[in-house]
Parts: structure tokens; C-alpha cells; sequence
């Protein structure tokens, strides 16, 4: 079976649209930081439990559901600032990293795909335990983005060395 020939254009574009996405996330990530900063356990609780209503009414025993309410309950201040101080980091180094992206800076496809990778190594971690459909769907986006930064890095390094060959 052979596949259909892809051009350069379709792979660029295609790259393109994933870093929006991933810029769209960081945007989210750095919104939700300040956002846990500023809220009260009481909001939180109150959330979590309008959250789950549904799914606990229907189950009272659902585990999952049971495990996030309690955990809820016992977030502390100093887990809600660290949680809230990881998830601005967070969406401040991957908002960097697809800005040089965008620039096609050659130093950011290494140091994202080391980042993206790390990255889908933790989620899929926290998949194993929370089986959470958007944590998959993001760690299938993240993979797709590495995989095409590799594909655009190798562009961008034949282009530079064509460059140098014909200035030599």
C-alpha cells in the first residue's frame, strides 16, 4: 500500500495550525494560573461539586468523582498557589517556545521537542489515573506537534546547509 505524497506547503500548514492550537493552550494554561491564584477554596469546592452533581447523583460511589470532590476539599493554599504558579509557567514556556517556533529560530525545534515529549511523558502518567478524554486529546495534539517539529527541523537545517554550500 502506498501512501499519498504530502507536499512541503500541506506539512507547513498543517504545522502551522498545531502551533496555534498549542498557542491557544498556553493562552488557557496562563489564564487558569492567575485565575487559581485568585479564587477561594470555597469557589473551588463549590465548582467541583457543580461539576460532578450529575455524575454523583447518578453514582454516589463513582470513585473518580469521589476522589475529585475530597480532593477539593483538602486542596490547600500552598497546593493552590503551586498549581496555579505551574500552570502560568507552564503556558509562559510553551507560549515562548512556539513563538520561536513561528520565527523558526533553529534552537527551538530541539529544545521543543525535548519539552513537548517530557511533556506527553507527564500526561500520559496522569492519564494512567484519570483516563480524562481531554488530557488524551492534548497529548495526541502534543504528539503531533513533535513529530512535525521534527519533520520542519530537518527542512530548516537542509535549507541552511544549501545555503551555506552555495555561499562557499
Amino acid at each position: 500500500m502506498q501512501f499519498p505524497q504530502i507536499k512541503e506547503k500541506e506539512y507547513l500548514s498543517f504545522f502551522r495550525t498545531t502551533l496555534y492550537l498549542k498557542c491557544i493552550g498556553a493562552f488557557g494554561d496562563i489564564v487558569n494560573g492567575i485565575f487559581i491564584w485568585f479564587v477561594s477554596k470555597a469557589f473551588i469546592i463549590t465548582f467541583v461539586l457543580n461539576l460532578l452533581h450529575n455524575e454523583l447523583s447518578d453514582d454516589p460511589k463513582d470513585v473518580v468523582a469521589n476522589l475529585i470532590v475530597n480532593s477539593a476539599a483538602s486542596f490547600s493554599v500552598s497546593s493552590q498557589y503551586f498549581l496555579g504558579t505551574y500552570l502560568f509557567l507552564h503556558g509562559i514556556v510553551k507560549l515562548f517556545l512556539v513563538i520561536n517556533l513561528f520565527r523558526r529560530k533553529i534552537w527551538a525545534y530541539p529544545v521543543s521537542i525535548v519539552v513537548f515529549t517530557l511533556l506527553i511523558f507527564y500526561q500520559v502518567y496522569e492519564y494512567y489515573f484519570t483516563h480524562s478524554i481531554w488530557l488524551l486529546t492534548f497529548t495526541i495534539l502534543d504528539i503531533i506537534v513533535v513529530l512535525l517539529t521534527g519533520h520542519e527541523y530537518g527542512v530548516l537545517k537542509k535549507k541552511l546547509r544549501n545555503q551555506n554550500e552555495k555561499i562557499l
